[in-house]
Parts: C-alpha cells; structure tokens; sequence
C-alpha cells in the first residue's frame, strides 16, 4: 500500500490526539491538546492507512528563518513501513518551499533525526523564541528531550 502524505484535515484531529497521547502516556513524546491541535491544524501532515490517522507530524513556524518539527507520531502496527520519514520528509520540504533557512526539533528519539540531516545542539543555544511553547510543558524546566537542528541549505544537496 502506497503511503500518501497529506495536509491534515479539522476530521483528523481527534484520531491525531489520540495518537500522540498514546506515546505520550508512554513517555515518549510531550502531550498535546485538543484545542492546540485545532489550533495549529494548518501545521500538520498526516498519513492514512484504510481511512484511519495512522501517523501525523507538524511544521510549526516559529520566525522568519526558524521552525520545528513537532508531534511526529506513527502508529505502533504502521511502523519501519516509512511513515515517519515521509512525514519529516513532507515538514523539511514545506519549510523549503516557504523559505525557511533552520529547522529544529526536540525529541526522545534522536537517532531517527539525524537520518534527515539533523545534528544536536545545546538545548540552550536555541533562540529564546523557542522556550515560549516550554512554559505550558509538564516537564518545564526539568526538559529531558534532545535538541537537534538542521541548516537546511546544507541539507539541499542531499536531496
């Protein structure tokens, strides 16, 4: 079964908060809202397999040169099928396309990042901009997740 990557839709919502609550009652990522992923909707790709939500990922904007790669959560029974990377692939090319220079991610899982390009830094090397999300984490300032970045005019020519 191809995988088809699409901007998510108001209907996927709910399905996209189940998903990433599932990992984050795990641990393994950082919860998220109803109402912020409402909120941030035009941020998210997702994956459907038979109708059903079974990955999302966003791209939120954070200043003109600066976004993260946020929520990339794939279904238990739809992963090593390449979900994941066909969703951050879809966040690098749409921060491509709208200019962006940087994009960053916080994450449990590094080693999947670095893959792409990613490459880790200093949490706190990141611009103040990006602690603005931290101040409503259940684990601010205590954060465990690993910073990484990716300079997306080296990365180009990867592609």
């Amino acid at each position: 079964m191809e995988l088809i990557v699409e901007k998510a839709t108001i209907s996927d919502a709910e399905e996209m908060h189940r998903l990433i609550n599932y990992f984050a009652d795990k641990d393994e990522m950082l919860p998220r809202s109803l109402s912020e992923i409402y909120e941030n909707i035009r941020d998210y790709f997702v994956v459907r397999q038979g109708g059903e939500v079974t990955g999302c990922a966003a791209l939120h904007v954070m200043w003109s040169d600066l976004a993260e790669v946020k929520s990339v959560a794939v279904a238990e029974d739809a992963q090593r099928q390449g979900t994941g990377s066909r969703l951050v692939d879809a966040c690098l090319k749409e921060a491509r396309g709208l200019g962006l220079t940087t994009v960053f991610c916080l994450t449990y899982k590094p080693t999947f990042f670095q893959k792409f390009g990613f490459a880790e830094l200093d949490k706190m090397e990141l611009p103040r901009k990006v602690w603005t999300e931290c101040y409503r984490c259940p684990k601010f300032p205590d954060c465990d997740e690993v910073a990484l970045i990716i300079k997306l005019e080296e990365s180009a020519a990867k592609e």
